[in-house]
């Protein structure tokens, strides 16, 4: 499948190929945006003109956005459009980016696949290897105002520093997820934020394969 990333960094794009891989059970080929992402301001702005580059000017099936929750309201299947929430504001950005593109290249629109790391990547590389660190941990920090961690402690976790290279994150993030193998049920389970990715992922997967079967 071809596929675009765009996320906060370079770093953490390279640890999400990996998990798209193994979501769909096949290789990917990367489709470059146009425009990089850096901070989630940043990601939410760009993501319009990305969609609409990739949509006119490239090959790409899928769009995958991943960006940190740090402090945000935390996505449930209750929301529906929450303000707070950077999934809805995501999937927001997306149904006002794709509404009215005409068909192109073959194909009606690229599809999302839209993942909010609480409260940050961080978190999903220690799944597995630190049971602390879980999703529900960080929402009952939330509701008691008693931080169970905080994003800077994280980063000292993964990477042995506050203050990694970027070739060491990367270096740390690829082998992280690729620590947990082809089963990433625990990371579904632990981190939610994640599973909403799985999702999409599995959804645009039937619909590719939709697409290619039709006469």
């Amino acid at each position: 499948m071809k596929v675009a990333l765009l996320s906060e960094s370079p770093a953490d794009e390279a640890a999400i190929a990996v998990l798209v891989e193994t979501v769909l059970g096949q290789r990917i080929q990367r489709v470059r945006p146009a425009l990089r992402a850096r901070g989630w301001p940043n990601v939410r702005q760009v993501l319009p003109a990305v969609v609409r580059h990739l949509h006119f000017r490239t090959d790409a099936e899928l769009l995958v956005v991943v960006a940190d929750a740090d402090d945000s309201v935390v996505h449930t299947s209750e929301h529906d459009h929450h303000p707070g929430c950077r999934v809805c504001q995501l999937r927001a950005v997306f149904r006002k980016a794709t509404k009215n593109l005409p068909p192109a290249r073959g194909r009606d629109r690229v599809l999302r696949g839209v993942g909010i790391a609480v409260p940050a990547m961080e978190g999903w590389y220690l799944c597995g290897s630190d049971e602390t660190v879980t999703e529900e941990a960080w929402i009952a920090g939330q509701e008691t105002a008693r931080q169970p961690f905080s994003r800077a402690e994280l980063k000292e976790r993964v990477y042995g520093t506050s203050r990694p290279t970027l070739a060491l994150e990367t270096e740390k993030a690829v082998a992280a997820v690729r620590r947990m193998g082809g089963d990433l049920r625990r990371l579904e389970h632990e981190f939610p934020g994640f599973a909403v990715l799985a999702n999409d992922l599995r959804a645009a997967l039937a619909e590719v394969r939709g697409r290619e079967n039709r006469p």
